[in-house]
């Protein structure tokens, strides 16, 4: 029983080490926790229920009204009777229909349209945004597991070859202080592995935090691959067209105003009950109908001043949008030629690391026979150390610049 709870135990330690996560893990994970996505997703439902509303008002109106009043006349005083008919009992049911221009209705129909498509693009750049976060924290992370996967493999060699060093000084091939020069490389490359370690945690820490995950578990993340995706003509962007809406939204407020000024037509009717109890009471059941026009005649100008108002807004509408077309372009041009440095400093680095892994190849074999100082060869193996991890930067650099061109390019 205890040999099979044991091997139970270490199953569940090993499923749990051996976990392996991708990025679309984190993406999906983000986009379901995240508030604002939540909350864009509520104000375009909101805005539908907003036009359901003001569909409704345009239906007839019904109304029930029930009214008694008594006004008595004592020792004659009291109010005219003529006019409060001394006692009145009123029980209608009142009819009220708006007819509402069919332009006026496109208009505000239009308005909604607008909203929710501008909430739309609102709620795909918050997608973008969130997306190009997620895969920021990715590739830091993703890269540090890398570095200490390669490591691991330095500590590996740098102990064997600590191993073979130590019997060269037994056998007084190399003196006790070229041991220990050694010796220190070897404890600080297992001090940098525990800080890369360390670090690891960290980042993924703060990964499951930007995804909004409570998780401490040591995963293990599956190396990204980035690719700059396909170029889409930037007139169409996604960020391009909230400036579009916003022009749109101008032209249809202009509509708005206009719409005032039209006459507004209206029918009303009644049904029911109406009495003072004067004559024959019992028969004052009846109906009414009526039909109301309202004609805008003069309102001081106030038409031409928001139609002006409207203009200067559509200009400062448009003078953001030829600042930030050009920063876009500008944008794009600048991260396409971080793309090409970085292209250019990993065949620089590559063509590096084969010159000093070749270096330590034939230190390696001069190591036995003691035709090689060790502080050479110590130094060698910093070297390849730092230019592997120059590779990793570079590396890093490359997949953040791609990440924020595909952010620029698509609308995905």
């Amino acid at each position: 029983m205890r040999i099979k709870l044991i091997i139970l135990i270490f199953f569940c330690f090993f499923k749990l080490f051996s976990q392996e996560r991708d990025l679309n893990y984190y993406l999906d994970k983000a986009q379901n926790n995240s508030p604002l996505l939540a909350d864009l997703k509520n104000q375009i439902r909101s805005n539908s229920l907003d036009s359901l509303l003001v569909r409704a008002s345009y239906k007839t109106q019904i109304n029930g009204n029930i009214l008694a009043n008594y006004a008595p006349q004592i020792d004659s005083v009291g109010y005219d009777s003529a006019v409060t008919n001394g006692q009145t009992l009123t029980s209608l049911i009142g009819f009220r229909k708006n007819i509402i221009p069919k332009s006026t209705i496109n208009s505000q129909a239009n308005t909604f349209k607008l909203i929710k498509e501008s909430l739309q693009v609102n709620r795909k750049i918050a997608v973008k945004d969130l997306n190009k976060t997620i895969t920021s924290q990715y590739i830091s992370t993703s890269a540090i597991s890398e570095q200490i996967i390669y490591n691991k493999k330095i500590e590996k060699l740098l102990k064997d070859e600590g191993s073979i060093l130590k019997k060269l000084t037994q056998n007084s091939v190399y003196k006790q202080t070229d041991y220990l020069i050694f010796l220190s490389t070897i404890k600080n490359q297992e001090f940098i592995l525990l800080q890369l370690k360390q670090q690891y945690q960290n980042d993924l820490g703060l990964l499951n935090y930007l995804t909004g995950e409570v998780d401490t578990t040591f995963i293990k993340l599956k190396k990204p691959t980035m690719l700059l995706k396909k170029n889409k003509n930037s007139e169409i962007s996604i960020f391009f067209k909230n400036f579009e809406i916003d022009s749109l939204k101008l032209q249809n407020q202009n509509k708005l105003i206009d719409n005032l000024y039209k006459p507004q037509f209206s029918l009303i009717a009644d049904a029911g009950y109406l009495s003072s109890f004067a004559i024959k009471p019992y028969r004052n059941f009846g109906f009414s109908i009526g039909a109301g026009l309202t004609i805008p005649i003069f309102d001081g100008g106030q038409r031409s001043l928001n139609h002006q108002k409207i203009i200067v807004n559509g200009e400062t509408n448009l003078a953001y949008f030829k600042n930030f077309k050009k920063q876009y372009k500008q944008q794009l041009l600048l991260l396409n030629q971080k793309l090409t440095q970085t292209k250019t400093s990993e065949n620089q680095l590559h063509s590096q690391l084969q010159i000093v892994e070749a270096l330590i190849e034939a230190q390696k074999k001069l190591l036995l026979t003691g035709d090689v100082q060790i502080t050479e060869y110590a130094l060698a193996i910093g070297n390849l150390i730092a230019i592997n991890n120059a590779i990793s930067q570079n590396e890093i650099n490359t997949f953040q610049i791609i990440n924020e061109i595909n952010y620029w390019k698509t609308d995905e």
